[in-house]
């Protein structure tokens, strides 16, 4: 593919709102995962939430999009003037050539498991309950589409973990098709009981904060985020990096257990080097799935051994934000995109002890050295795996 510019970038995760407080908290190696507050929950387990979301007000003319996810959406469309820089795409693009592809997983689930909490004597939901602009999972798609004032094509794309790393090539495909010259990208995904009870279910949760890559850890701690990138067909300003690459594949192995010997992922991310014309030298950090489960882990770090070697420094950026599902490859591509402007592979959370039978360099300090390239991995339930890379401004 063409290089696509990255004119606009922005993430909002338990880190903090904006890039400005995520890179503050990255070079400091500090967590935003805290035992989980979310509804009082029963849970021993720990959460990435974002503060203020329930205090969030959305404008009046957008009210009936009300629901947590499209308020932690709101929260992030008003950071690191992303709002301004779509303004500017709009004006010089007109309206319906941008377009606004969003990754996520339940939508705005809570606000349906409030409204069962309300039925009437007879089952009925509430009568202020609105399915379409909140739950339904085109909702953040279609509230920030009209918040921005976007006419172009728009949609969700809700493929689990993999969800917003794979709304960069429907992106980059429109836009080498002619039918867009700009999208806005990313992905939202907010706390709920229904992801929460459901991970807890099938025993990926941990008890404690999570650990990528350690020799004990046992399983994964769930975070909300929104994140959002602004792509253009080019940049009449210095772009804040580059869409070099995407690779995509599905292998199909489980329903929620990744192929033993990363298959999938192999082909993913063979497939997003061919793309980008590049080699596996040619990359300087990846950006790891990582969800601290056994079986993740141990699968990602035998298929980038398969595609990379042993020498690429690498880590999962976990254990600060938590598992952001539907956002996460919003959320890491941002977090490339900073790695890449100021020289900083991040150094991955929580570890207590290497685990000896992964064999990636996988770092536990931060490394300041020039970044030119990343390759970031998603890898969702459903073997549905995406790998982005990305390049620097310059």
């Amino acid at each position: 593919m063409s290089p696509l510019a990255i004119t606009a970038c922005t993430l909002t995760t338990a880190l903090g709102a904006g890039n400005a407080a995520t890179l503050a908290a990255l070079q400091a190696q500090s967590s935003g995962l805290a035992p989980v507050r979310f509804e009082n929950l029963p849970l021993p387990t720990w959460t990435g939430e974002v503060e203020g979301v329930d205090a969030v007000a959305l404008p009046a003319d957008l009210s009936d999009f009300d629901c947590r996810n499209n308020r932690l959406a709101w929260l992030g469309l008003q950071q690191d003037g992303l709002r301004d820089a779509v303004a500017a795409a709009r004006a010089r693009w007109g309206g319906r050539r941008v377009g606004v592809f969003l990754g996520t997983s339940t939508s705005g689930l809570l606000q349906t498991e409030h409204a069962y909490r309300h039925r009437g004597a007879d089952g009925a939901l509430p009568d202020d309950f609105r399915y379409g602009p909140t739950q339904n999972t085109f909702s953040v798609a279609d509230f920030a589409a009209r918040a921005l004032g976007l006419d172009g094509p728009a949609w969700v794309v809700s493929t689990a973990c993999s969800s917003s790393a794979k709304v960069f090539g429907n992106a980059a495909r429109l836009i080498e098709a002619g039918l867009i010259d700009a999208a806005l990208v990313g992905g939202v995904d907010s706390l709920c009981l229904t992801t929460l009870y459901g991970f807890n279910s099938l025993e990926l949760l941990s008890t404690q904060i999570c650990r990528p890559w350690d020799a004990a850890r046992d399983g994964l701690s769930i975070g909300e985020a929104a994140a959002f990138a602004l792509l253009e067909r080019d940049a009449t300003t210095p772009p804040q990096g580059w869409m070099l690459g995407l690779g995509e594949s599905n292998d199909g192995y489980h329903m929620s257990t990744p192929h033993p010997e990363g298959a999938g992922a192999i082909a993913a991310m063979r497939a997003a080097l061919a793309d980008a014309g590049l080699a596996p030298s040619d990359i300087d950090y990846i950006n790891l799935h990582g969800t601290a489960t056994p079986s993740n882990d141990a699968a990602e770090d035998a298929a980038v051994g398969a595609v990379f070697g042993t020498a690429t420094p690498c880590s999962s950026t976990k254990g600060a934000t938590g598992h952001t599902l539907g956002a996460a490859g919003g959320v890491e591509a941002a977090i490339a995109l900073l790695a890449m402007r100021h020289g900083l592979m991040p150094g991955g959370l929580n570890v207590q002890q290497r685990d000896p039978a992964l064999h990636l360099d996988y770092l536990v300090a931060n490394r300041v050295a020039p970044v030119r390239r990343v390759l970031s991995n998603s890898f969702g339930f459903g073997g549905s795996n995406a790998s982005l890379v990305l390049g620097a401004a310059s």
